[in-house]
């Protein structure tokens, strides 16, 4: 019987193998592709070899590189922020409703962010008598629409933020993003004390595509305030939610990127798991004239 250098006999020497390592040893032959290791690691799904959470945060590692931060971003114009050209009382009942933990500051219009205000630091407001609040900022950060998911959460781990503000092309500000909704790509909806669900935020207008109006839609809204917000005619005998609306439509769970229509809409999956689509894209579509057959 051999013994291992170190005095170990070799039956009791056990190999370490990595998860990479035995992820690898699943796949024969070696996929050439994304499509064919997703489709690889679905399989292990269906026979139980990864859970379903697992397989989730997979899949979501991979669409945090291919998306950028105009796609989850919040838009401009729901942005909670604070005006510091105006006196401290004014915005306060603003902090306390929201309850956000940083607020981007600007100086009499979104477009002017001067920089982001953490909610712990107002604490100094209460404790001492002079107080400026200019004094307190934290550096806003800014970065393109276009910068992709995986690049921004290295940044955002590497220098310590927590939030960027988000600038079109001219230079505007076109919303704002935290490491949090970078985060929530890959592991899911991360809820808190002060998340609510609201109605309102289940539909957010976007620009306009190019056939015509968009929306980021929330697979979760019920068909009926779907149908009130883009003028749709969908059903909710079957099914309540938009979501369960295109898993019908498609007839499987739908994936990240499967782009389709239904009536004049068409629809894109920006978010989804192997159990269930999260974020959808709906963009209007130009109604085609009524073609009259003749007598």
């Amino acid at each position: 019987m051999q013994e291992h250098p170190s005095g170990v006999k070799s039956h009791d020497v056990k190999p370490h193998r990595s998860l990479f390592e035995r992820l690898t040893a699943l796949i024969s032959p070696e996929p050439e592709n994304r499509t064919e290791l997703l489709e690889i690691l679905h399989d292990a799904h269906e026979r139980n070899l990864i859970d379903a959470d697992a397989l989730s945060m997979i899949e979501g590692v991979f669409q945090v590189s291919d998306l950028s931060a105009r796609d989850i971003m919040v838009p401009r114009s729901q942005m909670d922020v604070v005006d510091i050209s105006k006196p401290i009382e004014e915005w306060m009942p603003i902090v306390l409703q929201t309850a956000h933990s940083r607020f981007p500051a600007v100086d009499g219009d979104r477009d002017k962010v001067v920089g982001i205000l953490l909610a712990k630091d107002l604490l100094r407001y209460y404790a001492e008598e002079s107080f400026d609040v200019r004094d307190m900022l934290r550096p806003a950060i800014f970065i393109p629409e276009s910068k992709r998911l995986n690049v921004l959460l290295r940044d955002f781990r590497a220098n310590r933020n927590h939030m960027a503000m988000v600038v079109d092309e001219y230079g505007g500000v076109a919303g704002l993003i935290t490491i949090e909704d970078v985060l929530e790509q890959i592991v899911g909806d991360i809820e808190d004390e002060y998340d609510f669900d609201e109605e309102e935020d289940n539909i957010l207008a976007l620009k306009d595509g190019l056939f015509g109006p968009r929306w980021r839609v929330k697979a979760l809204t019920e068909i009926e305030q779907f149908n009130d917000v883009l003028g749709a005619r969908f059903s909710d005998e079957d099914v309540d939610t938009i979501g369960g609306l295109v898993a019908n439509h498609l007839g499987r769970v739908p994936r990240k990127g499967d782009v389709f229509e239904i009536d004049n809409l068409r629809f894109e999956i920006l978010r989804a798991d192997a159990r269930q689509v999260h974020v959808l894209q709906v963009e209007k579509l130009p109604q085609l004239p009524a073609i009259e057959e003749e007598a």
